[in-house]
């Protein structure tokens, strides 16, 4: 009898580790200190539970890293997978890093772009200090010297990187966004302060998503396989959570998918490393399980014998990038049965030569 065997191969991860599907551009929108159970099914929060949800994949068991708090090491987490020891809020002239082990410096040296777009900040300018609603805190990228030029306001680098919010708009319509964009939100638009007329924090995170969120969703940035994640940087009143993690893409399981598996920050670090296949694992995204339950894998799904010949449908595809399936006998000599570049999100290949008794597959995006 022949046995099949499905062997996936996505690219040069690091630890040779399987990936979400090949999502193109990111968005990650960061909120503040709030509970999921203070989300998830809040009168306060219609956009998120009655629009939202039923459209997206979300975690019902996400936290932030245990006993991780107040707000700036939680951002820092996210973007190194450590906090570097850091216990507090300071501004980047205390709690600056040195060290260059952090995503959008392996992104930059991948040829990967990436921005973030930060409310309420001026251009021209690395906002190292809290000015209007912005809070410092919630800027990682501002405490590392290889971005910020050692904390200098002038740094050339910072600036072409870190960007006022109001810019997200006409780099959507221009189709100039980066492929990773950081979002963080004023400090009442995240929900950390309550405000008037309603001192509702959480009816302010989900009026603030239901005027801004639609403009990326209707973007081709996010139509091409583009993916948001939206989370909470760290559970309410010293609490580790359960917090929100909410992930809306073409490629994504959604229709109100989710699913009770134990994540952290160090989840979404790891995905985006998945993602954008770069490495070394950073920090604690080495021992972290990705976010790839709640998408759609890039991947052989589907295995058919007729008449001797072996059809096998590929999904999670990119339109127009080049995918390649090989089969071997042995998992050391491949050879390729289809090189193609598709349409669609899907395609399928036959193997009409499959006369070994032991027959693997596998499947690769080419850059």
């Amino acid at each position: 009898m022949k046995v099949l065997r499905l062997v996936l191969l996505l690219g040069a991860l690091p630890g040779g580790a399987l990936a979400v599907p090949p999502v193109q551009t990111v968005f990650v929108i960061v909120m503040e200190n709030h509970n999921w159970a203070d989300i998830k099914d809040s009168p306060s929060a219609p956009y998120i539970n009655h629009t939202l949800l039923p459209m997206a994949s979300y975690c019902a068991h996400y936290y932030n890293p245990p006993g991780l708090h107040p707000s700036l090491p939680n951002y820092l987490w996210l973007e190194a997978g450590t906090n570097f020891g850091i216990h507090d809020d300071n501004w980047p002239a205390i709690d600056h890093q040195t060290g260059v082990d952090h995503l959008v410096t392996q992104l930059d040296r991948g040829g990967i772009s990436w921005r973030t777009y930060q409310e309420d900040i001026g251009a021209g300018y690395v906002p190292l200090e809290d000015t209007n609603l912005y809070a410092v805190r919630h800027n990682p990228f501002v405490y590392f010297d290889d971005v910020t030029g050692t904390n200098d306001p002038a740094a050339g680098y910072g600036i072409a990187h870190i960007r006022p919010y109001t810019e997200l708009a006409g780099d959507l319509t221009n189709h100039s966004v980066a492929r990773y964009n950081f979002i963080t939100p004023n400090v009442v638009h995240d929900g950390h302060d309550a405000a008037p007329p309603d001192y509702d924090a959480v009816g302010q995170i989900d009026d603030w998503l239901a005027a801004e969120l639609p403009r990326i969703l209707a973007s081709a940035a996010y139509s091409n396989n583009g993916a948001v994640f939206i989370t909470w940087d760290e559970g309410e009143g010293g609490s580790d959570g359960p917090i929100g993690m909410i992930v809306l893409s073409p490629l994504a399981r959604g229709d109100g998918y989710f699913n009770e598996i134990h994540y952290t920050h160090s989840s979404t670090l790891r995905t985006l490393q998945e993602i954008f296949g770069v490495g070394p694992w950073l920090g604690d995204a080495i021992n972290a399980t990705d976010l790839g339950d709640l998408f759609s894998r890039y991947a052989i799904d589907r295995i058919n014998v007729t008449n001797g010949t072996v059809w096998l449908r590929v999904s999670g595809v990119v339109p127009g990038r080049t995918n390649v399936v090989q089969t071997s006998a042995d998992l050391v000599h491949w050879t390729a049965i289809s090189t193609n570049a598709v349409s669609t999100n899907v395609f399928t290949v036959s193997d009409a030569n499959a006369s070994a008794a032991s027959r693997f597959y596998r499947l690769q995006q080419l850059p």
